[in-house]
């Protein structure tokens, strides 16, 4: 029986005929509901999770990563959620670990809680190590807020106070980006970001679709727009190098504010 039958799992899958079922089971084994976004997947992702009682959603062409998720938060709200737990479809997080960040969650009722793959980190690759890094800093400078701890991190916690804030486009391609992006927008609302760290899983076979170059130069692009927009905003690079204070000793919710 899952803990807290008002925190919903989104899975967005595309090729993932080979883990998916599994990790739908053992999340299932966590929380009541789960949702998997099939992203136009060919390979017979949909197929593999018949006879699951999770809710599944298909999109009938491969719209990327963050258009999956934000179709996954969408049913997720509808379905009167507190909360949103993300996981990747290709078997890099283990479920579990979703406890704690639900324990994190309780701690720190008003931020998105990633879970940081600080642990092993020594098996990634290292060009992913490298665009990891490059993308923490950039994305924490744009944010305004001290060092974020693997932010290109899918395995999260989304308090649904904060989703409903966000003009969330499912029908849209989106790919990497959101998931940087939604950061940096929830701290310009005054949602900050937590780690728990966790363990990192990079197998031999690893399906993931992020490509390290092209997709942290299609994040990078989409950063320094926020940052030009602000006048490459120095108060979040002295928050960074921690010249200025912590802005989550003081966090507080702000207006309603577009993805851009």
């Amino acid at each position: 029986m899952a803990a807290d039958p008002m925190v919903v799992a989104v899975i967005p899958a595309y090729n993932e005929a080979r883990r998916i079922r599994a990790l739908a089971e053992q999340v299932r084994e966590r929380l009541a509901r789960v949702i998997v976004v099939d992203d136009g997947s060919t390979d017979g992702t949909a197929a593999c999770l018949e006879g699951l009682p999770i809710t599944l959603l298909r999109n009938p062409v491969n719209l990327g990563k963050g258009a999956g998720l934000q179709r996954g938060f969408v049913a997720a709200l509808e379905m009167g959620a507190s909360a949103v737990v993300t996981l990747d479809g290709d078997g890099q997080h283990r479920p579990e670990d979703i406890p704690r960040l639900l324990a994190a969650a309780e701690a720190w009722p008003r931020r998105i809680i990633i879970a940081a793959r600080t642990g092993n980190r020594a098996c990634a690759p290292p060009l992913r190590r490298f665009a990891n890094r490059f993308a923490d800093f950039w994305i924490s400078w744009a944010s305004g807020c001290p060092m974020i701890r693997d932010s290109q991190s899918g395995f999260r916690l989304y308090p649904s106070e904060l989703l409903r804030l966000l003009p969330l486009r499912p029908e849209e391609r989106n790919t990497f980006v959101f998931e940087s992006e939604v950061l940096i927008i929830a701290a310009h609302l005054g949602w900050y970001t937590e780690a728990v760290a966790i363990d990192a899983i990079y197998r031999p076979d690893n399906t993931s679709n992020y490509q390290a170059w092209a997709d942290t130069w299609r994040i990078t692009r989409r950063v320094a727009g926020h940052l030009f927009r602000r006048g490459m905003y120095p108060a979040g690079l002295l928050r960074v190098l921690r010249v200025l204070p912590d802005p989550r000793k003081k966090n507080g919710p702000a207006a309603r504010a577009p993805l851009s």
